[in-house]
């Protein structure tokens, strides 16, 4: 994706009102740790009609696209993408956001406990500007911790309030798929029953074929 077309035309919609709260959002986040990368969303998502998270651990090498999005070259992205198809979900109705928005120095895989507590305020501030969102699809043990720490932290008023259901669902890392093909289907297919029970509960329906 970094060299491609597709590119290109993203990058000059990254200003569109669809996305233009979120481009703000990421662009604060890195401001607040100088020298830091916080990549911005794929503005095929849109923050009005978002109704689901799609909650990962931090960007990975398929970022150097300068996007969180479902066309970036790693499996991660090709793993949620599939996830979304076979649900039906449009991606204008879903936002893929990280436990830690920034790009690990380090290239690594896991969280530190301070890093996950340093994604309560962004998540905080996502769900403020995704006002629609009916649904967190957590993915992995750090999308778990850090929802129940938001939820902790003030959350539990927001799900109250917007009736809010949170799904917990493996990684789309590859390191989460290690197993008999069996088992990865079965996964795989665990995934796509949450996010389409989220887009159940939202209302929404797979796009007619």
């Amino acid at each position: 994706m970094s060299q491609s077309e597709y590119f290109e035309e993203q990058l000059s919609k990254v200003e569109d009102d669809s996305v233009a709260e979120l481009t703000a959002l990421c662009r604060k986040l890195q401001d607040q740790q100088p020298g830091s990368r916080v990549p911005l969303i794929d503005p095929v998502h849109d923050v009005d009609e978002a109704r689901v998270i799609s909650l990962q651990i931090a960007p990975g090498p398929g970022t150097s696209s300068g996007f969180l999005s479902l066309r970036n070259d790693d499996p991660t992205a090709a793993r949620l993408a599939a996830v979304y198809e076979t649900a039906g979900l449009e991606p204008r109705f879903a936002i893929p956001w990280n436990v830690y928005p920034w790009e690990l120095p380090d290239g690594g895989t896991k969280l530190t406990p301070d890093q996950v507590k340093a994604g309560i305020r962004p998540l905080k501030e996502l769900m403020r500007i995704a006002y629609r969102t009916s649904a967190i699809v957590a993915h992995g043990t750090e999308a778990k911790r850090l929802v129940q720490a938001w939820i902790k932290a003030g959350g539990q008023q927001v799900i109250n309030q917007r009736g809010i259901k949170i799904y917990e669902v493996r990684s789309t890392a590859d390191r989460a798929f290690l197993g008999s093909a069996e088992k990865q289907q079965a996964w795989f297919d665990e995934m796509v029953a949450a996010y389409a029970d989220a887009m159940a509960r939202a209302g929404l329906r797979p796009p007619a074929k």
